[in-house]
């Protein structure tokens, strides 16, 4: 009912700014999540949005689905700091012709920017451009349309449609089930994001024994969706994945009401959405962040009224997968944790270093978990990348009587025996951001191939838009057994196969800045196009070697910093992929206590997503 009265608010709100050409949508808000953050430290345009003068109109599917709620609390949020005015001007349900109208009433109440995710990539796209030319900016939330737009802030959603399908799959060859039909619930057949998840969760049965039904739309409502997947259920299928939350939860609702073994994945986060998780009626779901993609959105839009040229750059803002057991804190957007101590359990808390700004994230993530559960977290990390070292750290803890070791392993074997002997005695181990060769409770960390994959393809667009269509590329990663990086070095790889390039001999910097920007110079030198930097330590001394250098190489990299923040600011970098340390730590914390209270994860890894930072 409250959505019902919130909808009806939402267009009277329209209507008013069509006749009165003003309105707001005002008020406090949570900080945003971890995405939000990073965008917010990195030295943000100066905008003249303190004198209050800007004014943007956020035009959304609908104003129902929480989804849209909570992109329009971020939007509230930045507008918030900015000083400028953000009204929702959203139809009240997912209808091209109401979407229209609302871009119209922005247009006739002389609004300066509009903010909106688009119904289908066509049908807006007149009432856009006549929107820009009333002088009118246009930024990209969620879904974008056919219109050149300043900025786009999205989930790369083939990507995040592939991993819904990798999870399903995953479960279904648990259960012993490796063939069978499997439905699909989307909103409609012109909703681009909707139908790049669909398009990513079918690549990922390709060659799988599986056979995927025709899809059938249920145009995102949760009851049409519920009685598509209840007569899919009845066909027999072994899964079905919802695109949005509406499909999700119908999905989710359906297996619910035949108590059926179906496996259900899905899209989004709402309340509902995550009860059927914890109830086991859904296996996951993925979690994008609604509320960076507004925060950002505002921040954008400002950018470009002020005369900022952004050139239509599209920033993924990342995706997280919640399961039953990662509820607590899954995604960045947060969530409550129903896990309680029984106890002031000791966690020693291991990773590579002290001293990169990744790993002081991480631990303060895990301090904060720790002081809300009434555990205790000492971080015992090395002051340099050794394996010695942290095999040291490893036998203190174990010498310390430590109840929990969560560690981030330089490499997955020189650790290993050390690791062994702690489990021996009786401590539980979970990995954050790096895992060795040994089973442990849980890990999480972020899809490092993925991300590296991320890296080439934003280095080969950037190439490609400057006409440089061949050349050397350059790689500086810490050494050739970190799992992680080496995943990421993997990753990037394979971003350039069948591509005009050539990827030069890998350096190692042992992640230290210095030494990397000294590899780097030297990739310089031999007159390469573009380089890689596979961490922090490695990506500060790529882009101190281009400034350095003053060439118009460019730089990508991994990993959030103030130097690397500042050396995209600068133009030395073109972007980095910054990971959710404090995410780690923070359910590394949580995991650790549901292990020893005697819960049993299953050596689950999950996902902490990752985001792309440009200037």
């Amino acid at each position: 009912m409250k959505r019902k009265v919130l909808a009806m608010l939402c267009v009277l709100v329209m209507v008013t700014a069509a006749l009165a050409g003003c309105g707001g949508d005002k008020k406090e808000t949570e900080a945003p999540t971890e995405g939000a953050e990073q965008k917010e430290e990195s030295k943000a345009p100066e905008t003249q949005g303190a004198s209050g003068d800007v004014r943007i109109a956020l035009i959304t599917m609908d104003s129902v689905d929480q989804h849209w709620v909570n992109l329009n609390e971020g939007a509230q949020k930045a507008a918030s700091e900015l000083g400028v005015e953000v009204t929702l001007l959203a139809p009240n349900m997912k209808d091209d012709a109401q979407q229209i109208e609302c871009v119209n009433n922005a247009v006739a109440g002389k609004y300066d920017a509009i903010m909106v995710a688009a119904n289908g990539p066509d049908a807006i796209s007149s009432a856009l451009k006549e929107a820009q030319q009333a002088g009118i900016k246009i930024v990209y939330v969620d879904s974008p349309a056919n219109v050149d737009a300043e900025a786009t802030f999205s989930t790369d959603n083939k990507a995040a449609g592939k991993i819904a399908g990798e999870e399903m799959i995953k479960a279904l060859e648990a259960a012993n089930i490796t063939s069978g039909n499997i439905g699909i619930v989307n909103v409609n057949a012109s909703t681009e994001t909707a139908v790049a998840r669909e398009e990513g969760f079918r690549s990922a049965f390709e060659g799988k024994g599986y056979t995927l039904l025709e899809t059938q739309y249920g145009e995102g409502d949760a009851a049409k969706s519920q009685t598509i997947a209840e007569n899919y259920i009845t066909q027999g299928v072994v899964g079905i994945f919802g695109t949005n939350e509406g499909s999700t939860t119908g999905t989710g609702n359906a297996i619910k009401a035949s108590n059926s073994d179906v496996i259900g994945v899905g899209f989004d986060k709402s309340d509902a959405i995550q009860n059927l998780i914890a109830d086991g009626y859904l296996l996951c779901t993925m979690a994008q962040n609604p509320d960076v993609m507004g925060y950002e959105g505002v921040k954008a839009a400002v950018a470009a009224v002020n005369g900022e040229s952004l050139g239509g750059k599209v920033t993924d803002t990342g995706v997280s997968v919640l399961t039953k057991d990662t509820l607590g804190g899954g995604s960045s957007e947060g969530g409550s944790s129903d896990v309680t101590a029984s106890k002031a359990w000791k966690i020693a808390l291991i990773t590579m270093d002290s001293v990169d700004q990744h790993w002081v994230s991480l631990n303060e993530g895990a301090q904060a978990k720790a002081k809300e559960l009434g555990v205790e977290v000492t971080f015992m990390a090395p002051n340099s990348k050794d394996d010695a070292q942290q095999i040291e750290c490893v036998n203190n803890a174990v010498a310390g009587k430590y109840d929990a070791i969560m560690v981030a392993a330089n490499g997955p074997d020189s650790i290993t025996s050390a690791l062994k002997e702690a489990q021996a005695a009786g401590i539980k181990i979970v990995y954050v951001d790096s895992p060795a060769n040994l089973e442990a409770e849980a890990t999480f960390s972020t899809d490092n191939k993925a991300a590296g994959k991320t890296a080439g393809e934003e280095l080969l667009k950037a190439l490609e838009a400057a006409n440089v269509t061949s050349g050397n590329i350059g790689i500086v990663n810490i050494n050739a057994s970190t799992d992680s990086t080496v995943n990421r070095e993997a990753g990037f790889r394979e971003a350039f196969e069948g591509k005009g390039y050539t990827l030069l001999e890998t350096q190692y910097g042992e992640g230290d800045a210095a030494k990397s920007q000294t590899i780097a110079e030297n990739y310089i030198t031999q007159g390469v196009v573009g380089i890689f930097g596979a961490n922090e330590g490695a990506t500060t001394g790529v882009g101190n070697a281009i400034k350095a250098n003053g060439s118009g190489i460019i730089g990508v990299g991994f990993d959030k910093s103030d130097a690397i923040l500042n050396l995209i600011e600068d133009g030395h970098l073109l972007c980095t992929m910054a990971q959710n340390p404090d995410v780690m730590g923070t359910m590394g914390v949580e995991a650790c206590v549901r292990a020893l209270e005697g819960e049993d994860l299953g050596g689950a890894v999950t996902d902490t997503g990752v985001s792309v930072l440009t200037k």
